[in-house]
């Protein structure tokens, strides 16, 4: 089952996270994303750089994802696409992103992204942490080991 990184957005620590687990578990990592990405050596890691352009590395997951695979990503309409395809998704943080919480998530989304179109929300995400790189490695490990 191979793993589609959504590498526009993904934190430097999750990529390395990713290519450790590529390489110890042997899995197809292809990372997607409009910029070039300096990725290590190893015939199971792959960098695919595509267009600039409103969803072209989003397009290019979808066109190759197939059910069963694994999307990491923090767009929250890649991650419902890919669901509806068959896909496991999660973010960089390790929050699963499922059929049961996907509607809500894209709701949320939605409604702050009013708010900040209107000037009602300043701020984002707390910083990425320590905690969220491990909450990311457990998940990670634990998806290998029960779908490799």
């Amino acid at each position: 089952m191979p793993i589609w990184v959504d590498a526009d957005a993904c934190p430097v620590p999750i990529r390395e996270i990713l290519c450790r687990a590529a390489t110890h578990w042997r899995v197809q990592t292809t990372f997607i994303a409009n910029h070039v990405i300096k990725l290590p050596p190893s015939p199971h890691i792959k960098a695919r750089q595509v267009m600039q352009g409103f969803d072209v590395a989003d397009n290019e997951i979808m066109d190759q994802l197939n059910a069963g695979d694994l999307v990491i990503t923090q767009d929250i309409p890649l991650a419902a696409e890919a669901i509806e395809k068959g896909a496991d998704v999660f973010n960089p943080r390790g929050q699963a992103f499922t059929k049961e919480n996907i509607r809500q998530r894209l709701a949320m989304r939605n409604f702050m992204e009013e708010m900040r179109n209107a000037g009602q929300v300043t701020g984002g995400q707390a910083p990425f942490s320590q905690t969220d790189r491990k909450q990311f490695a457990n998940k990670l490990d634990r998806w290998l080991q029960r779908n490799h």
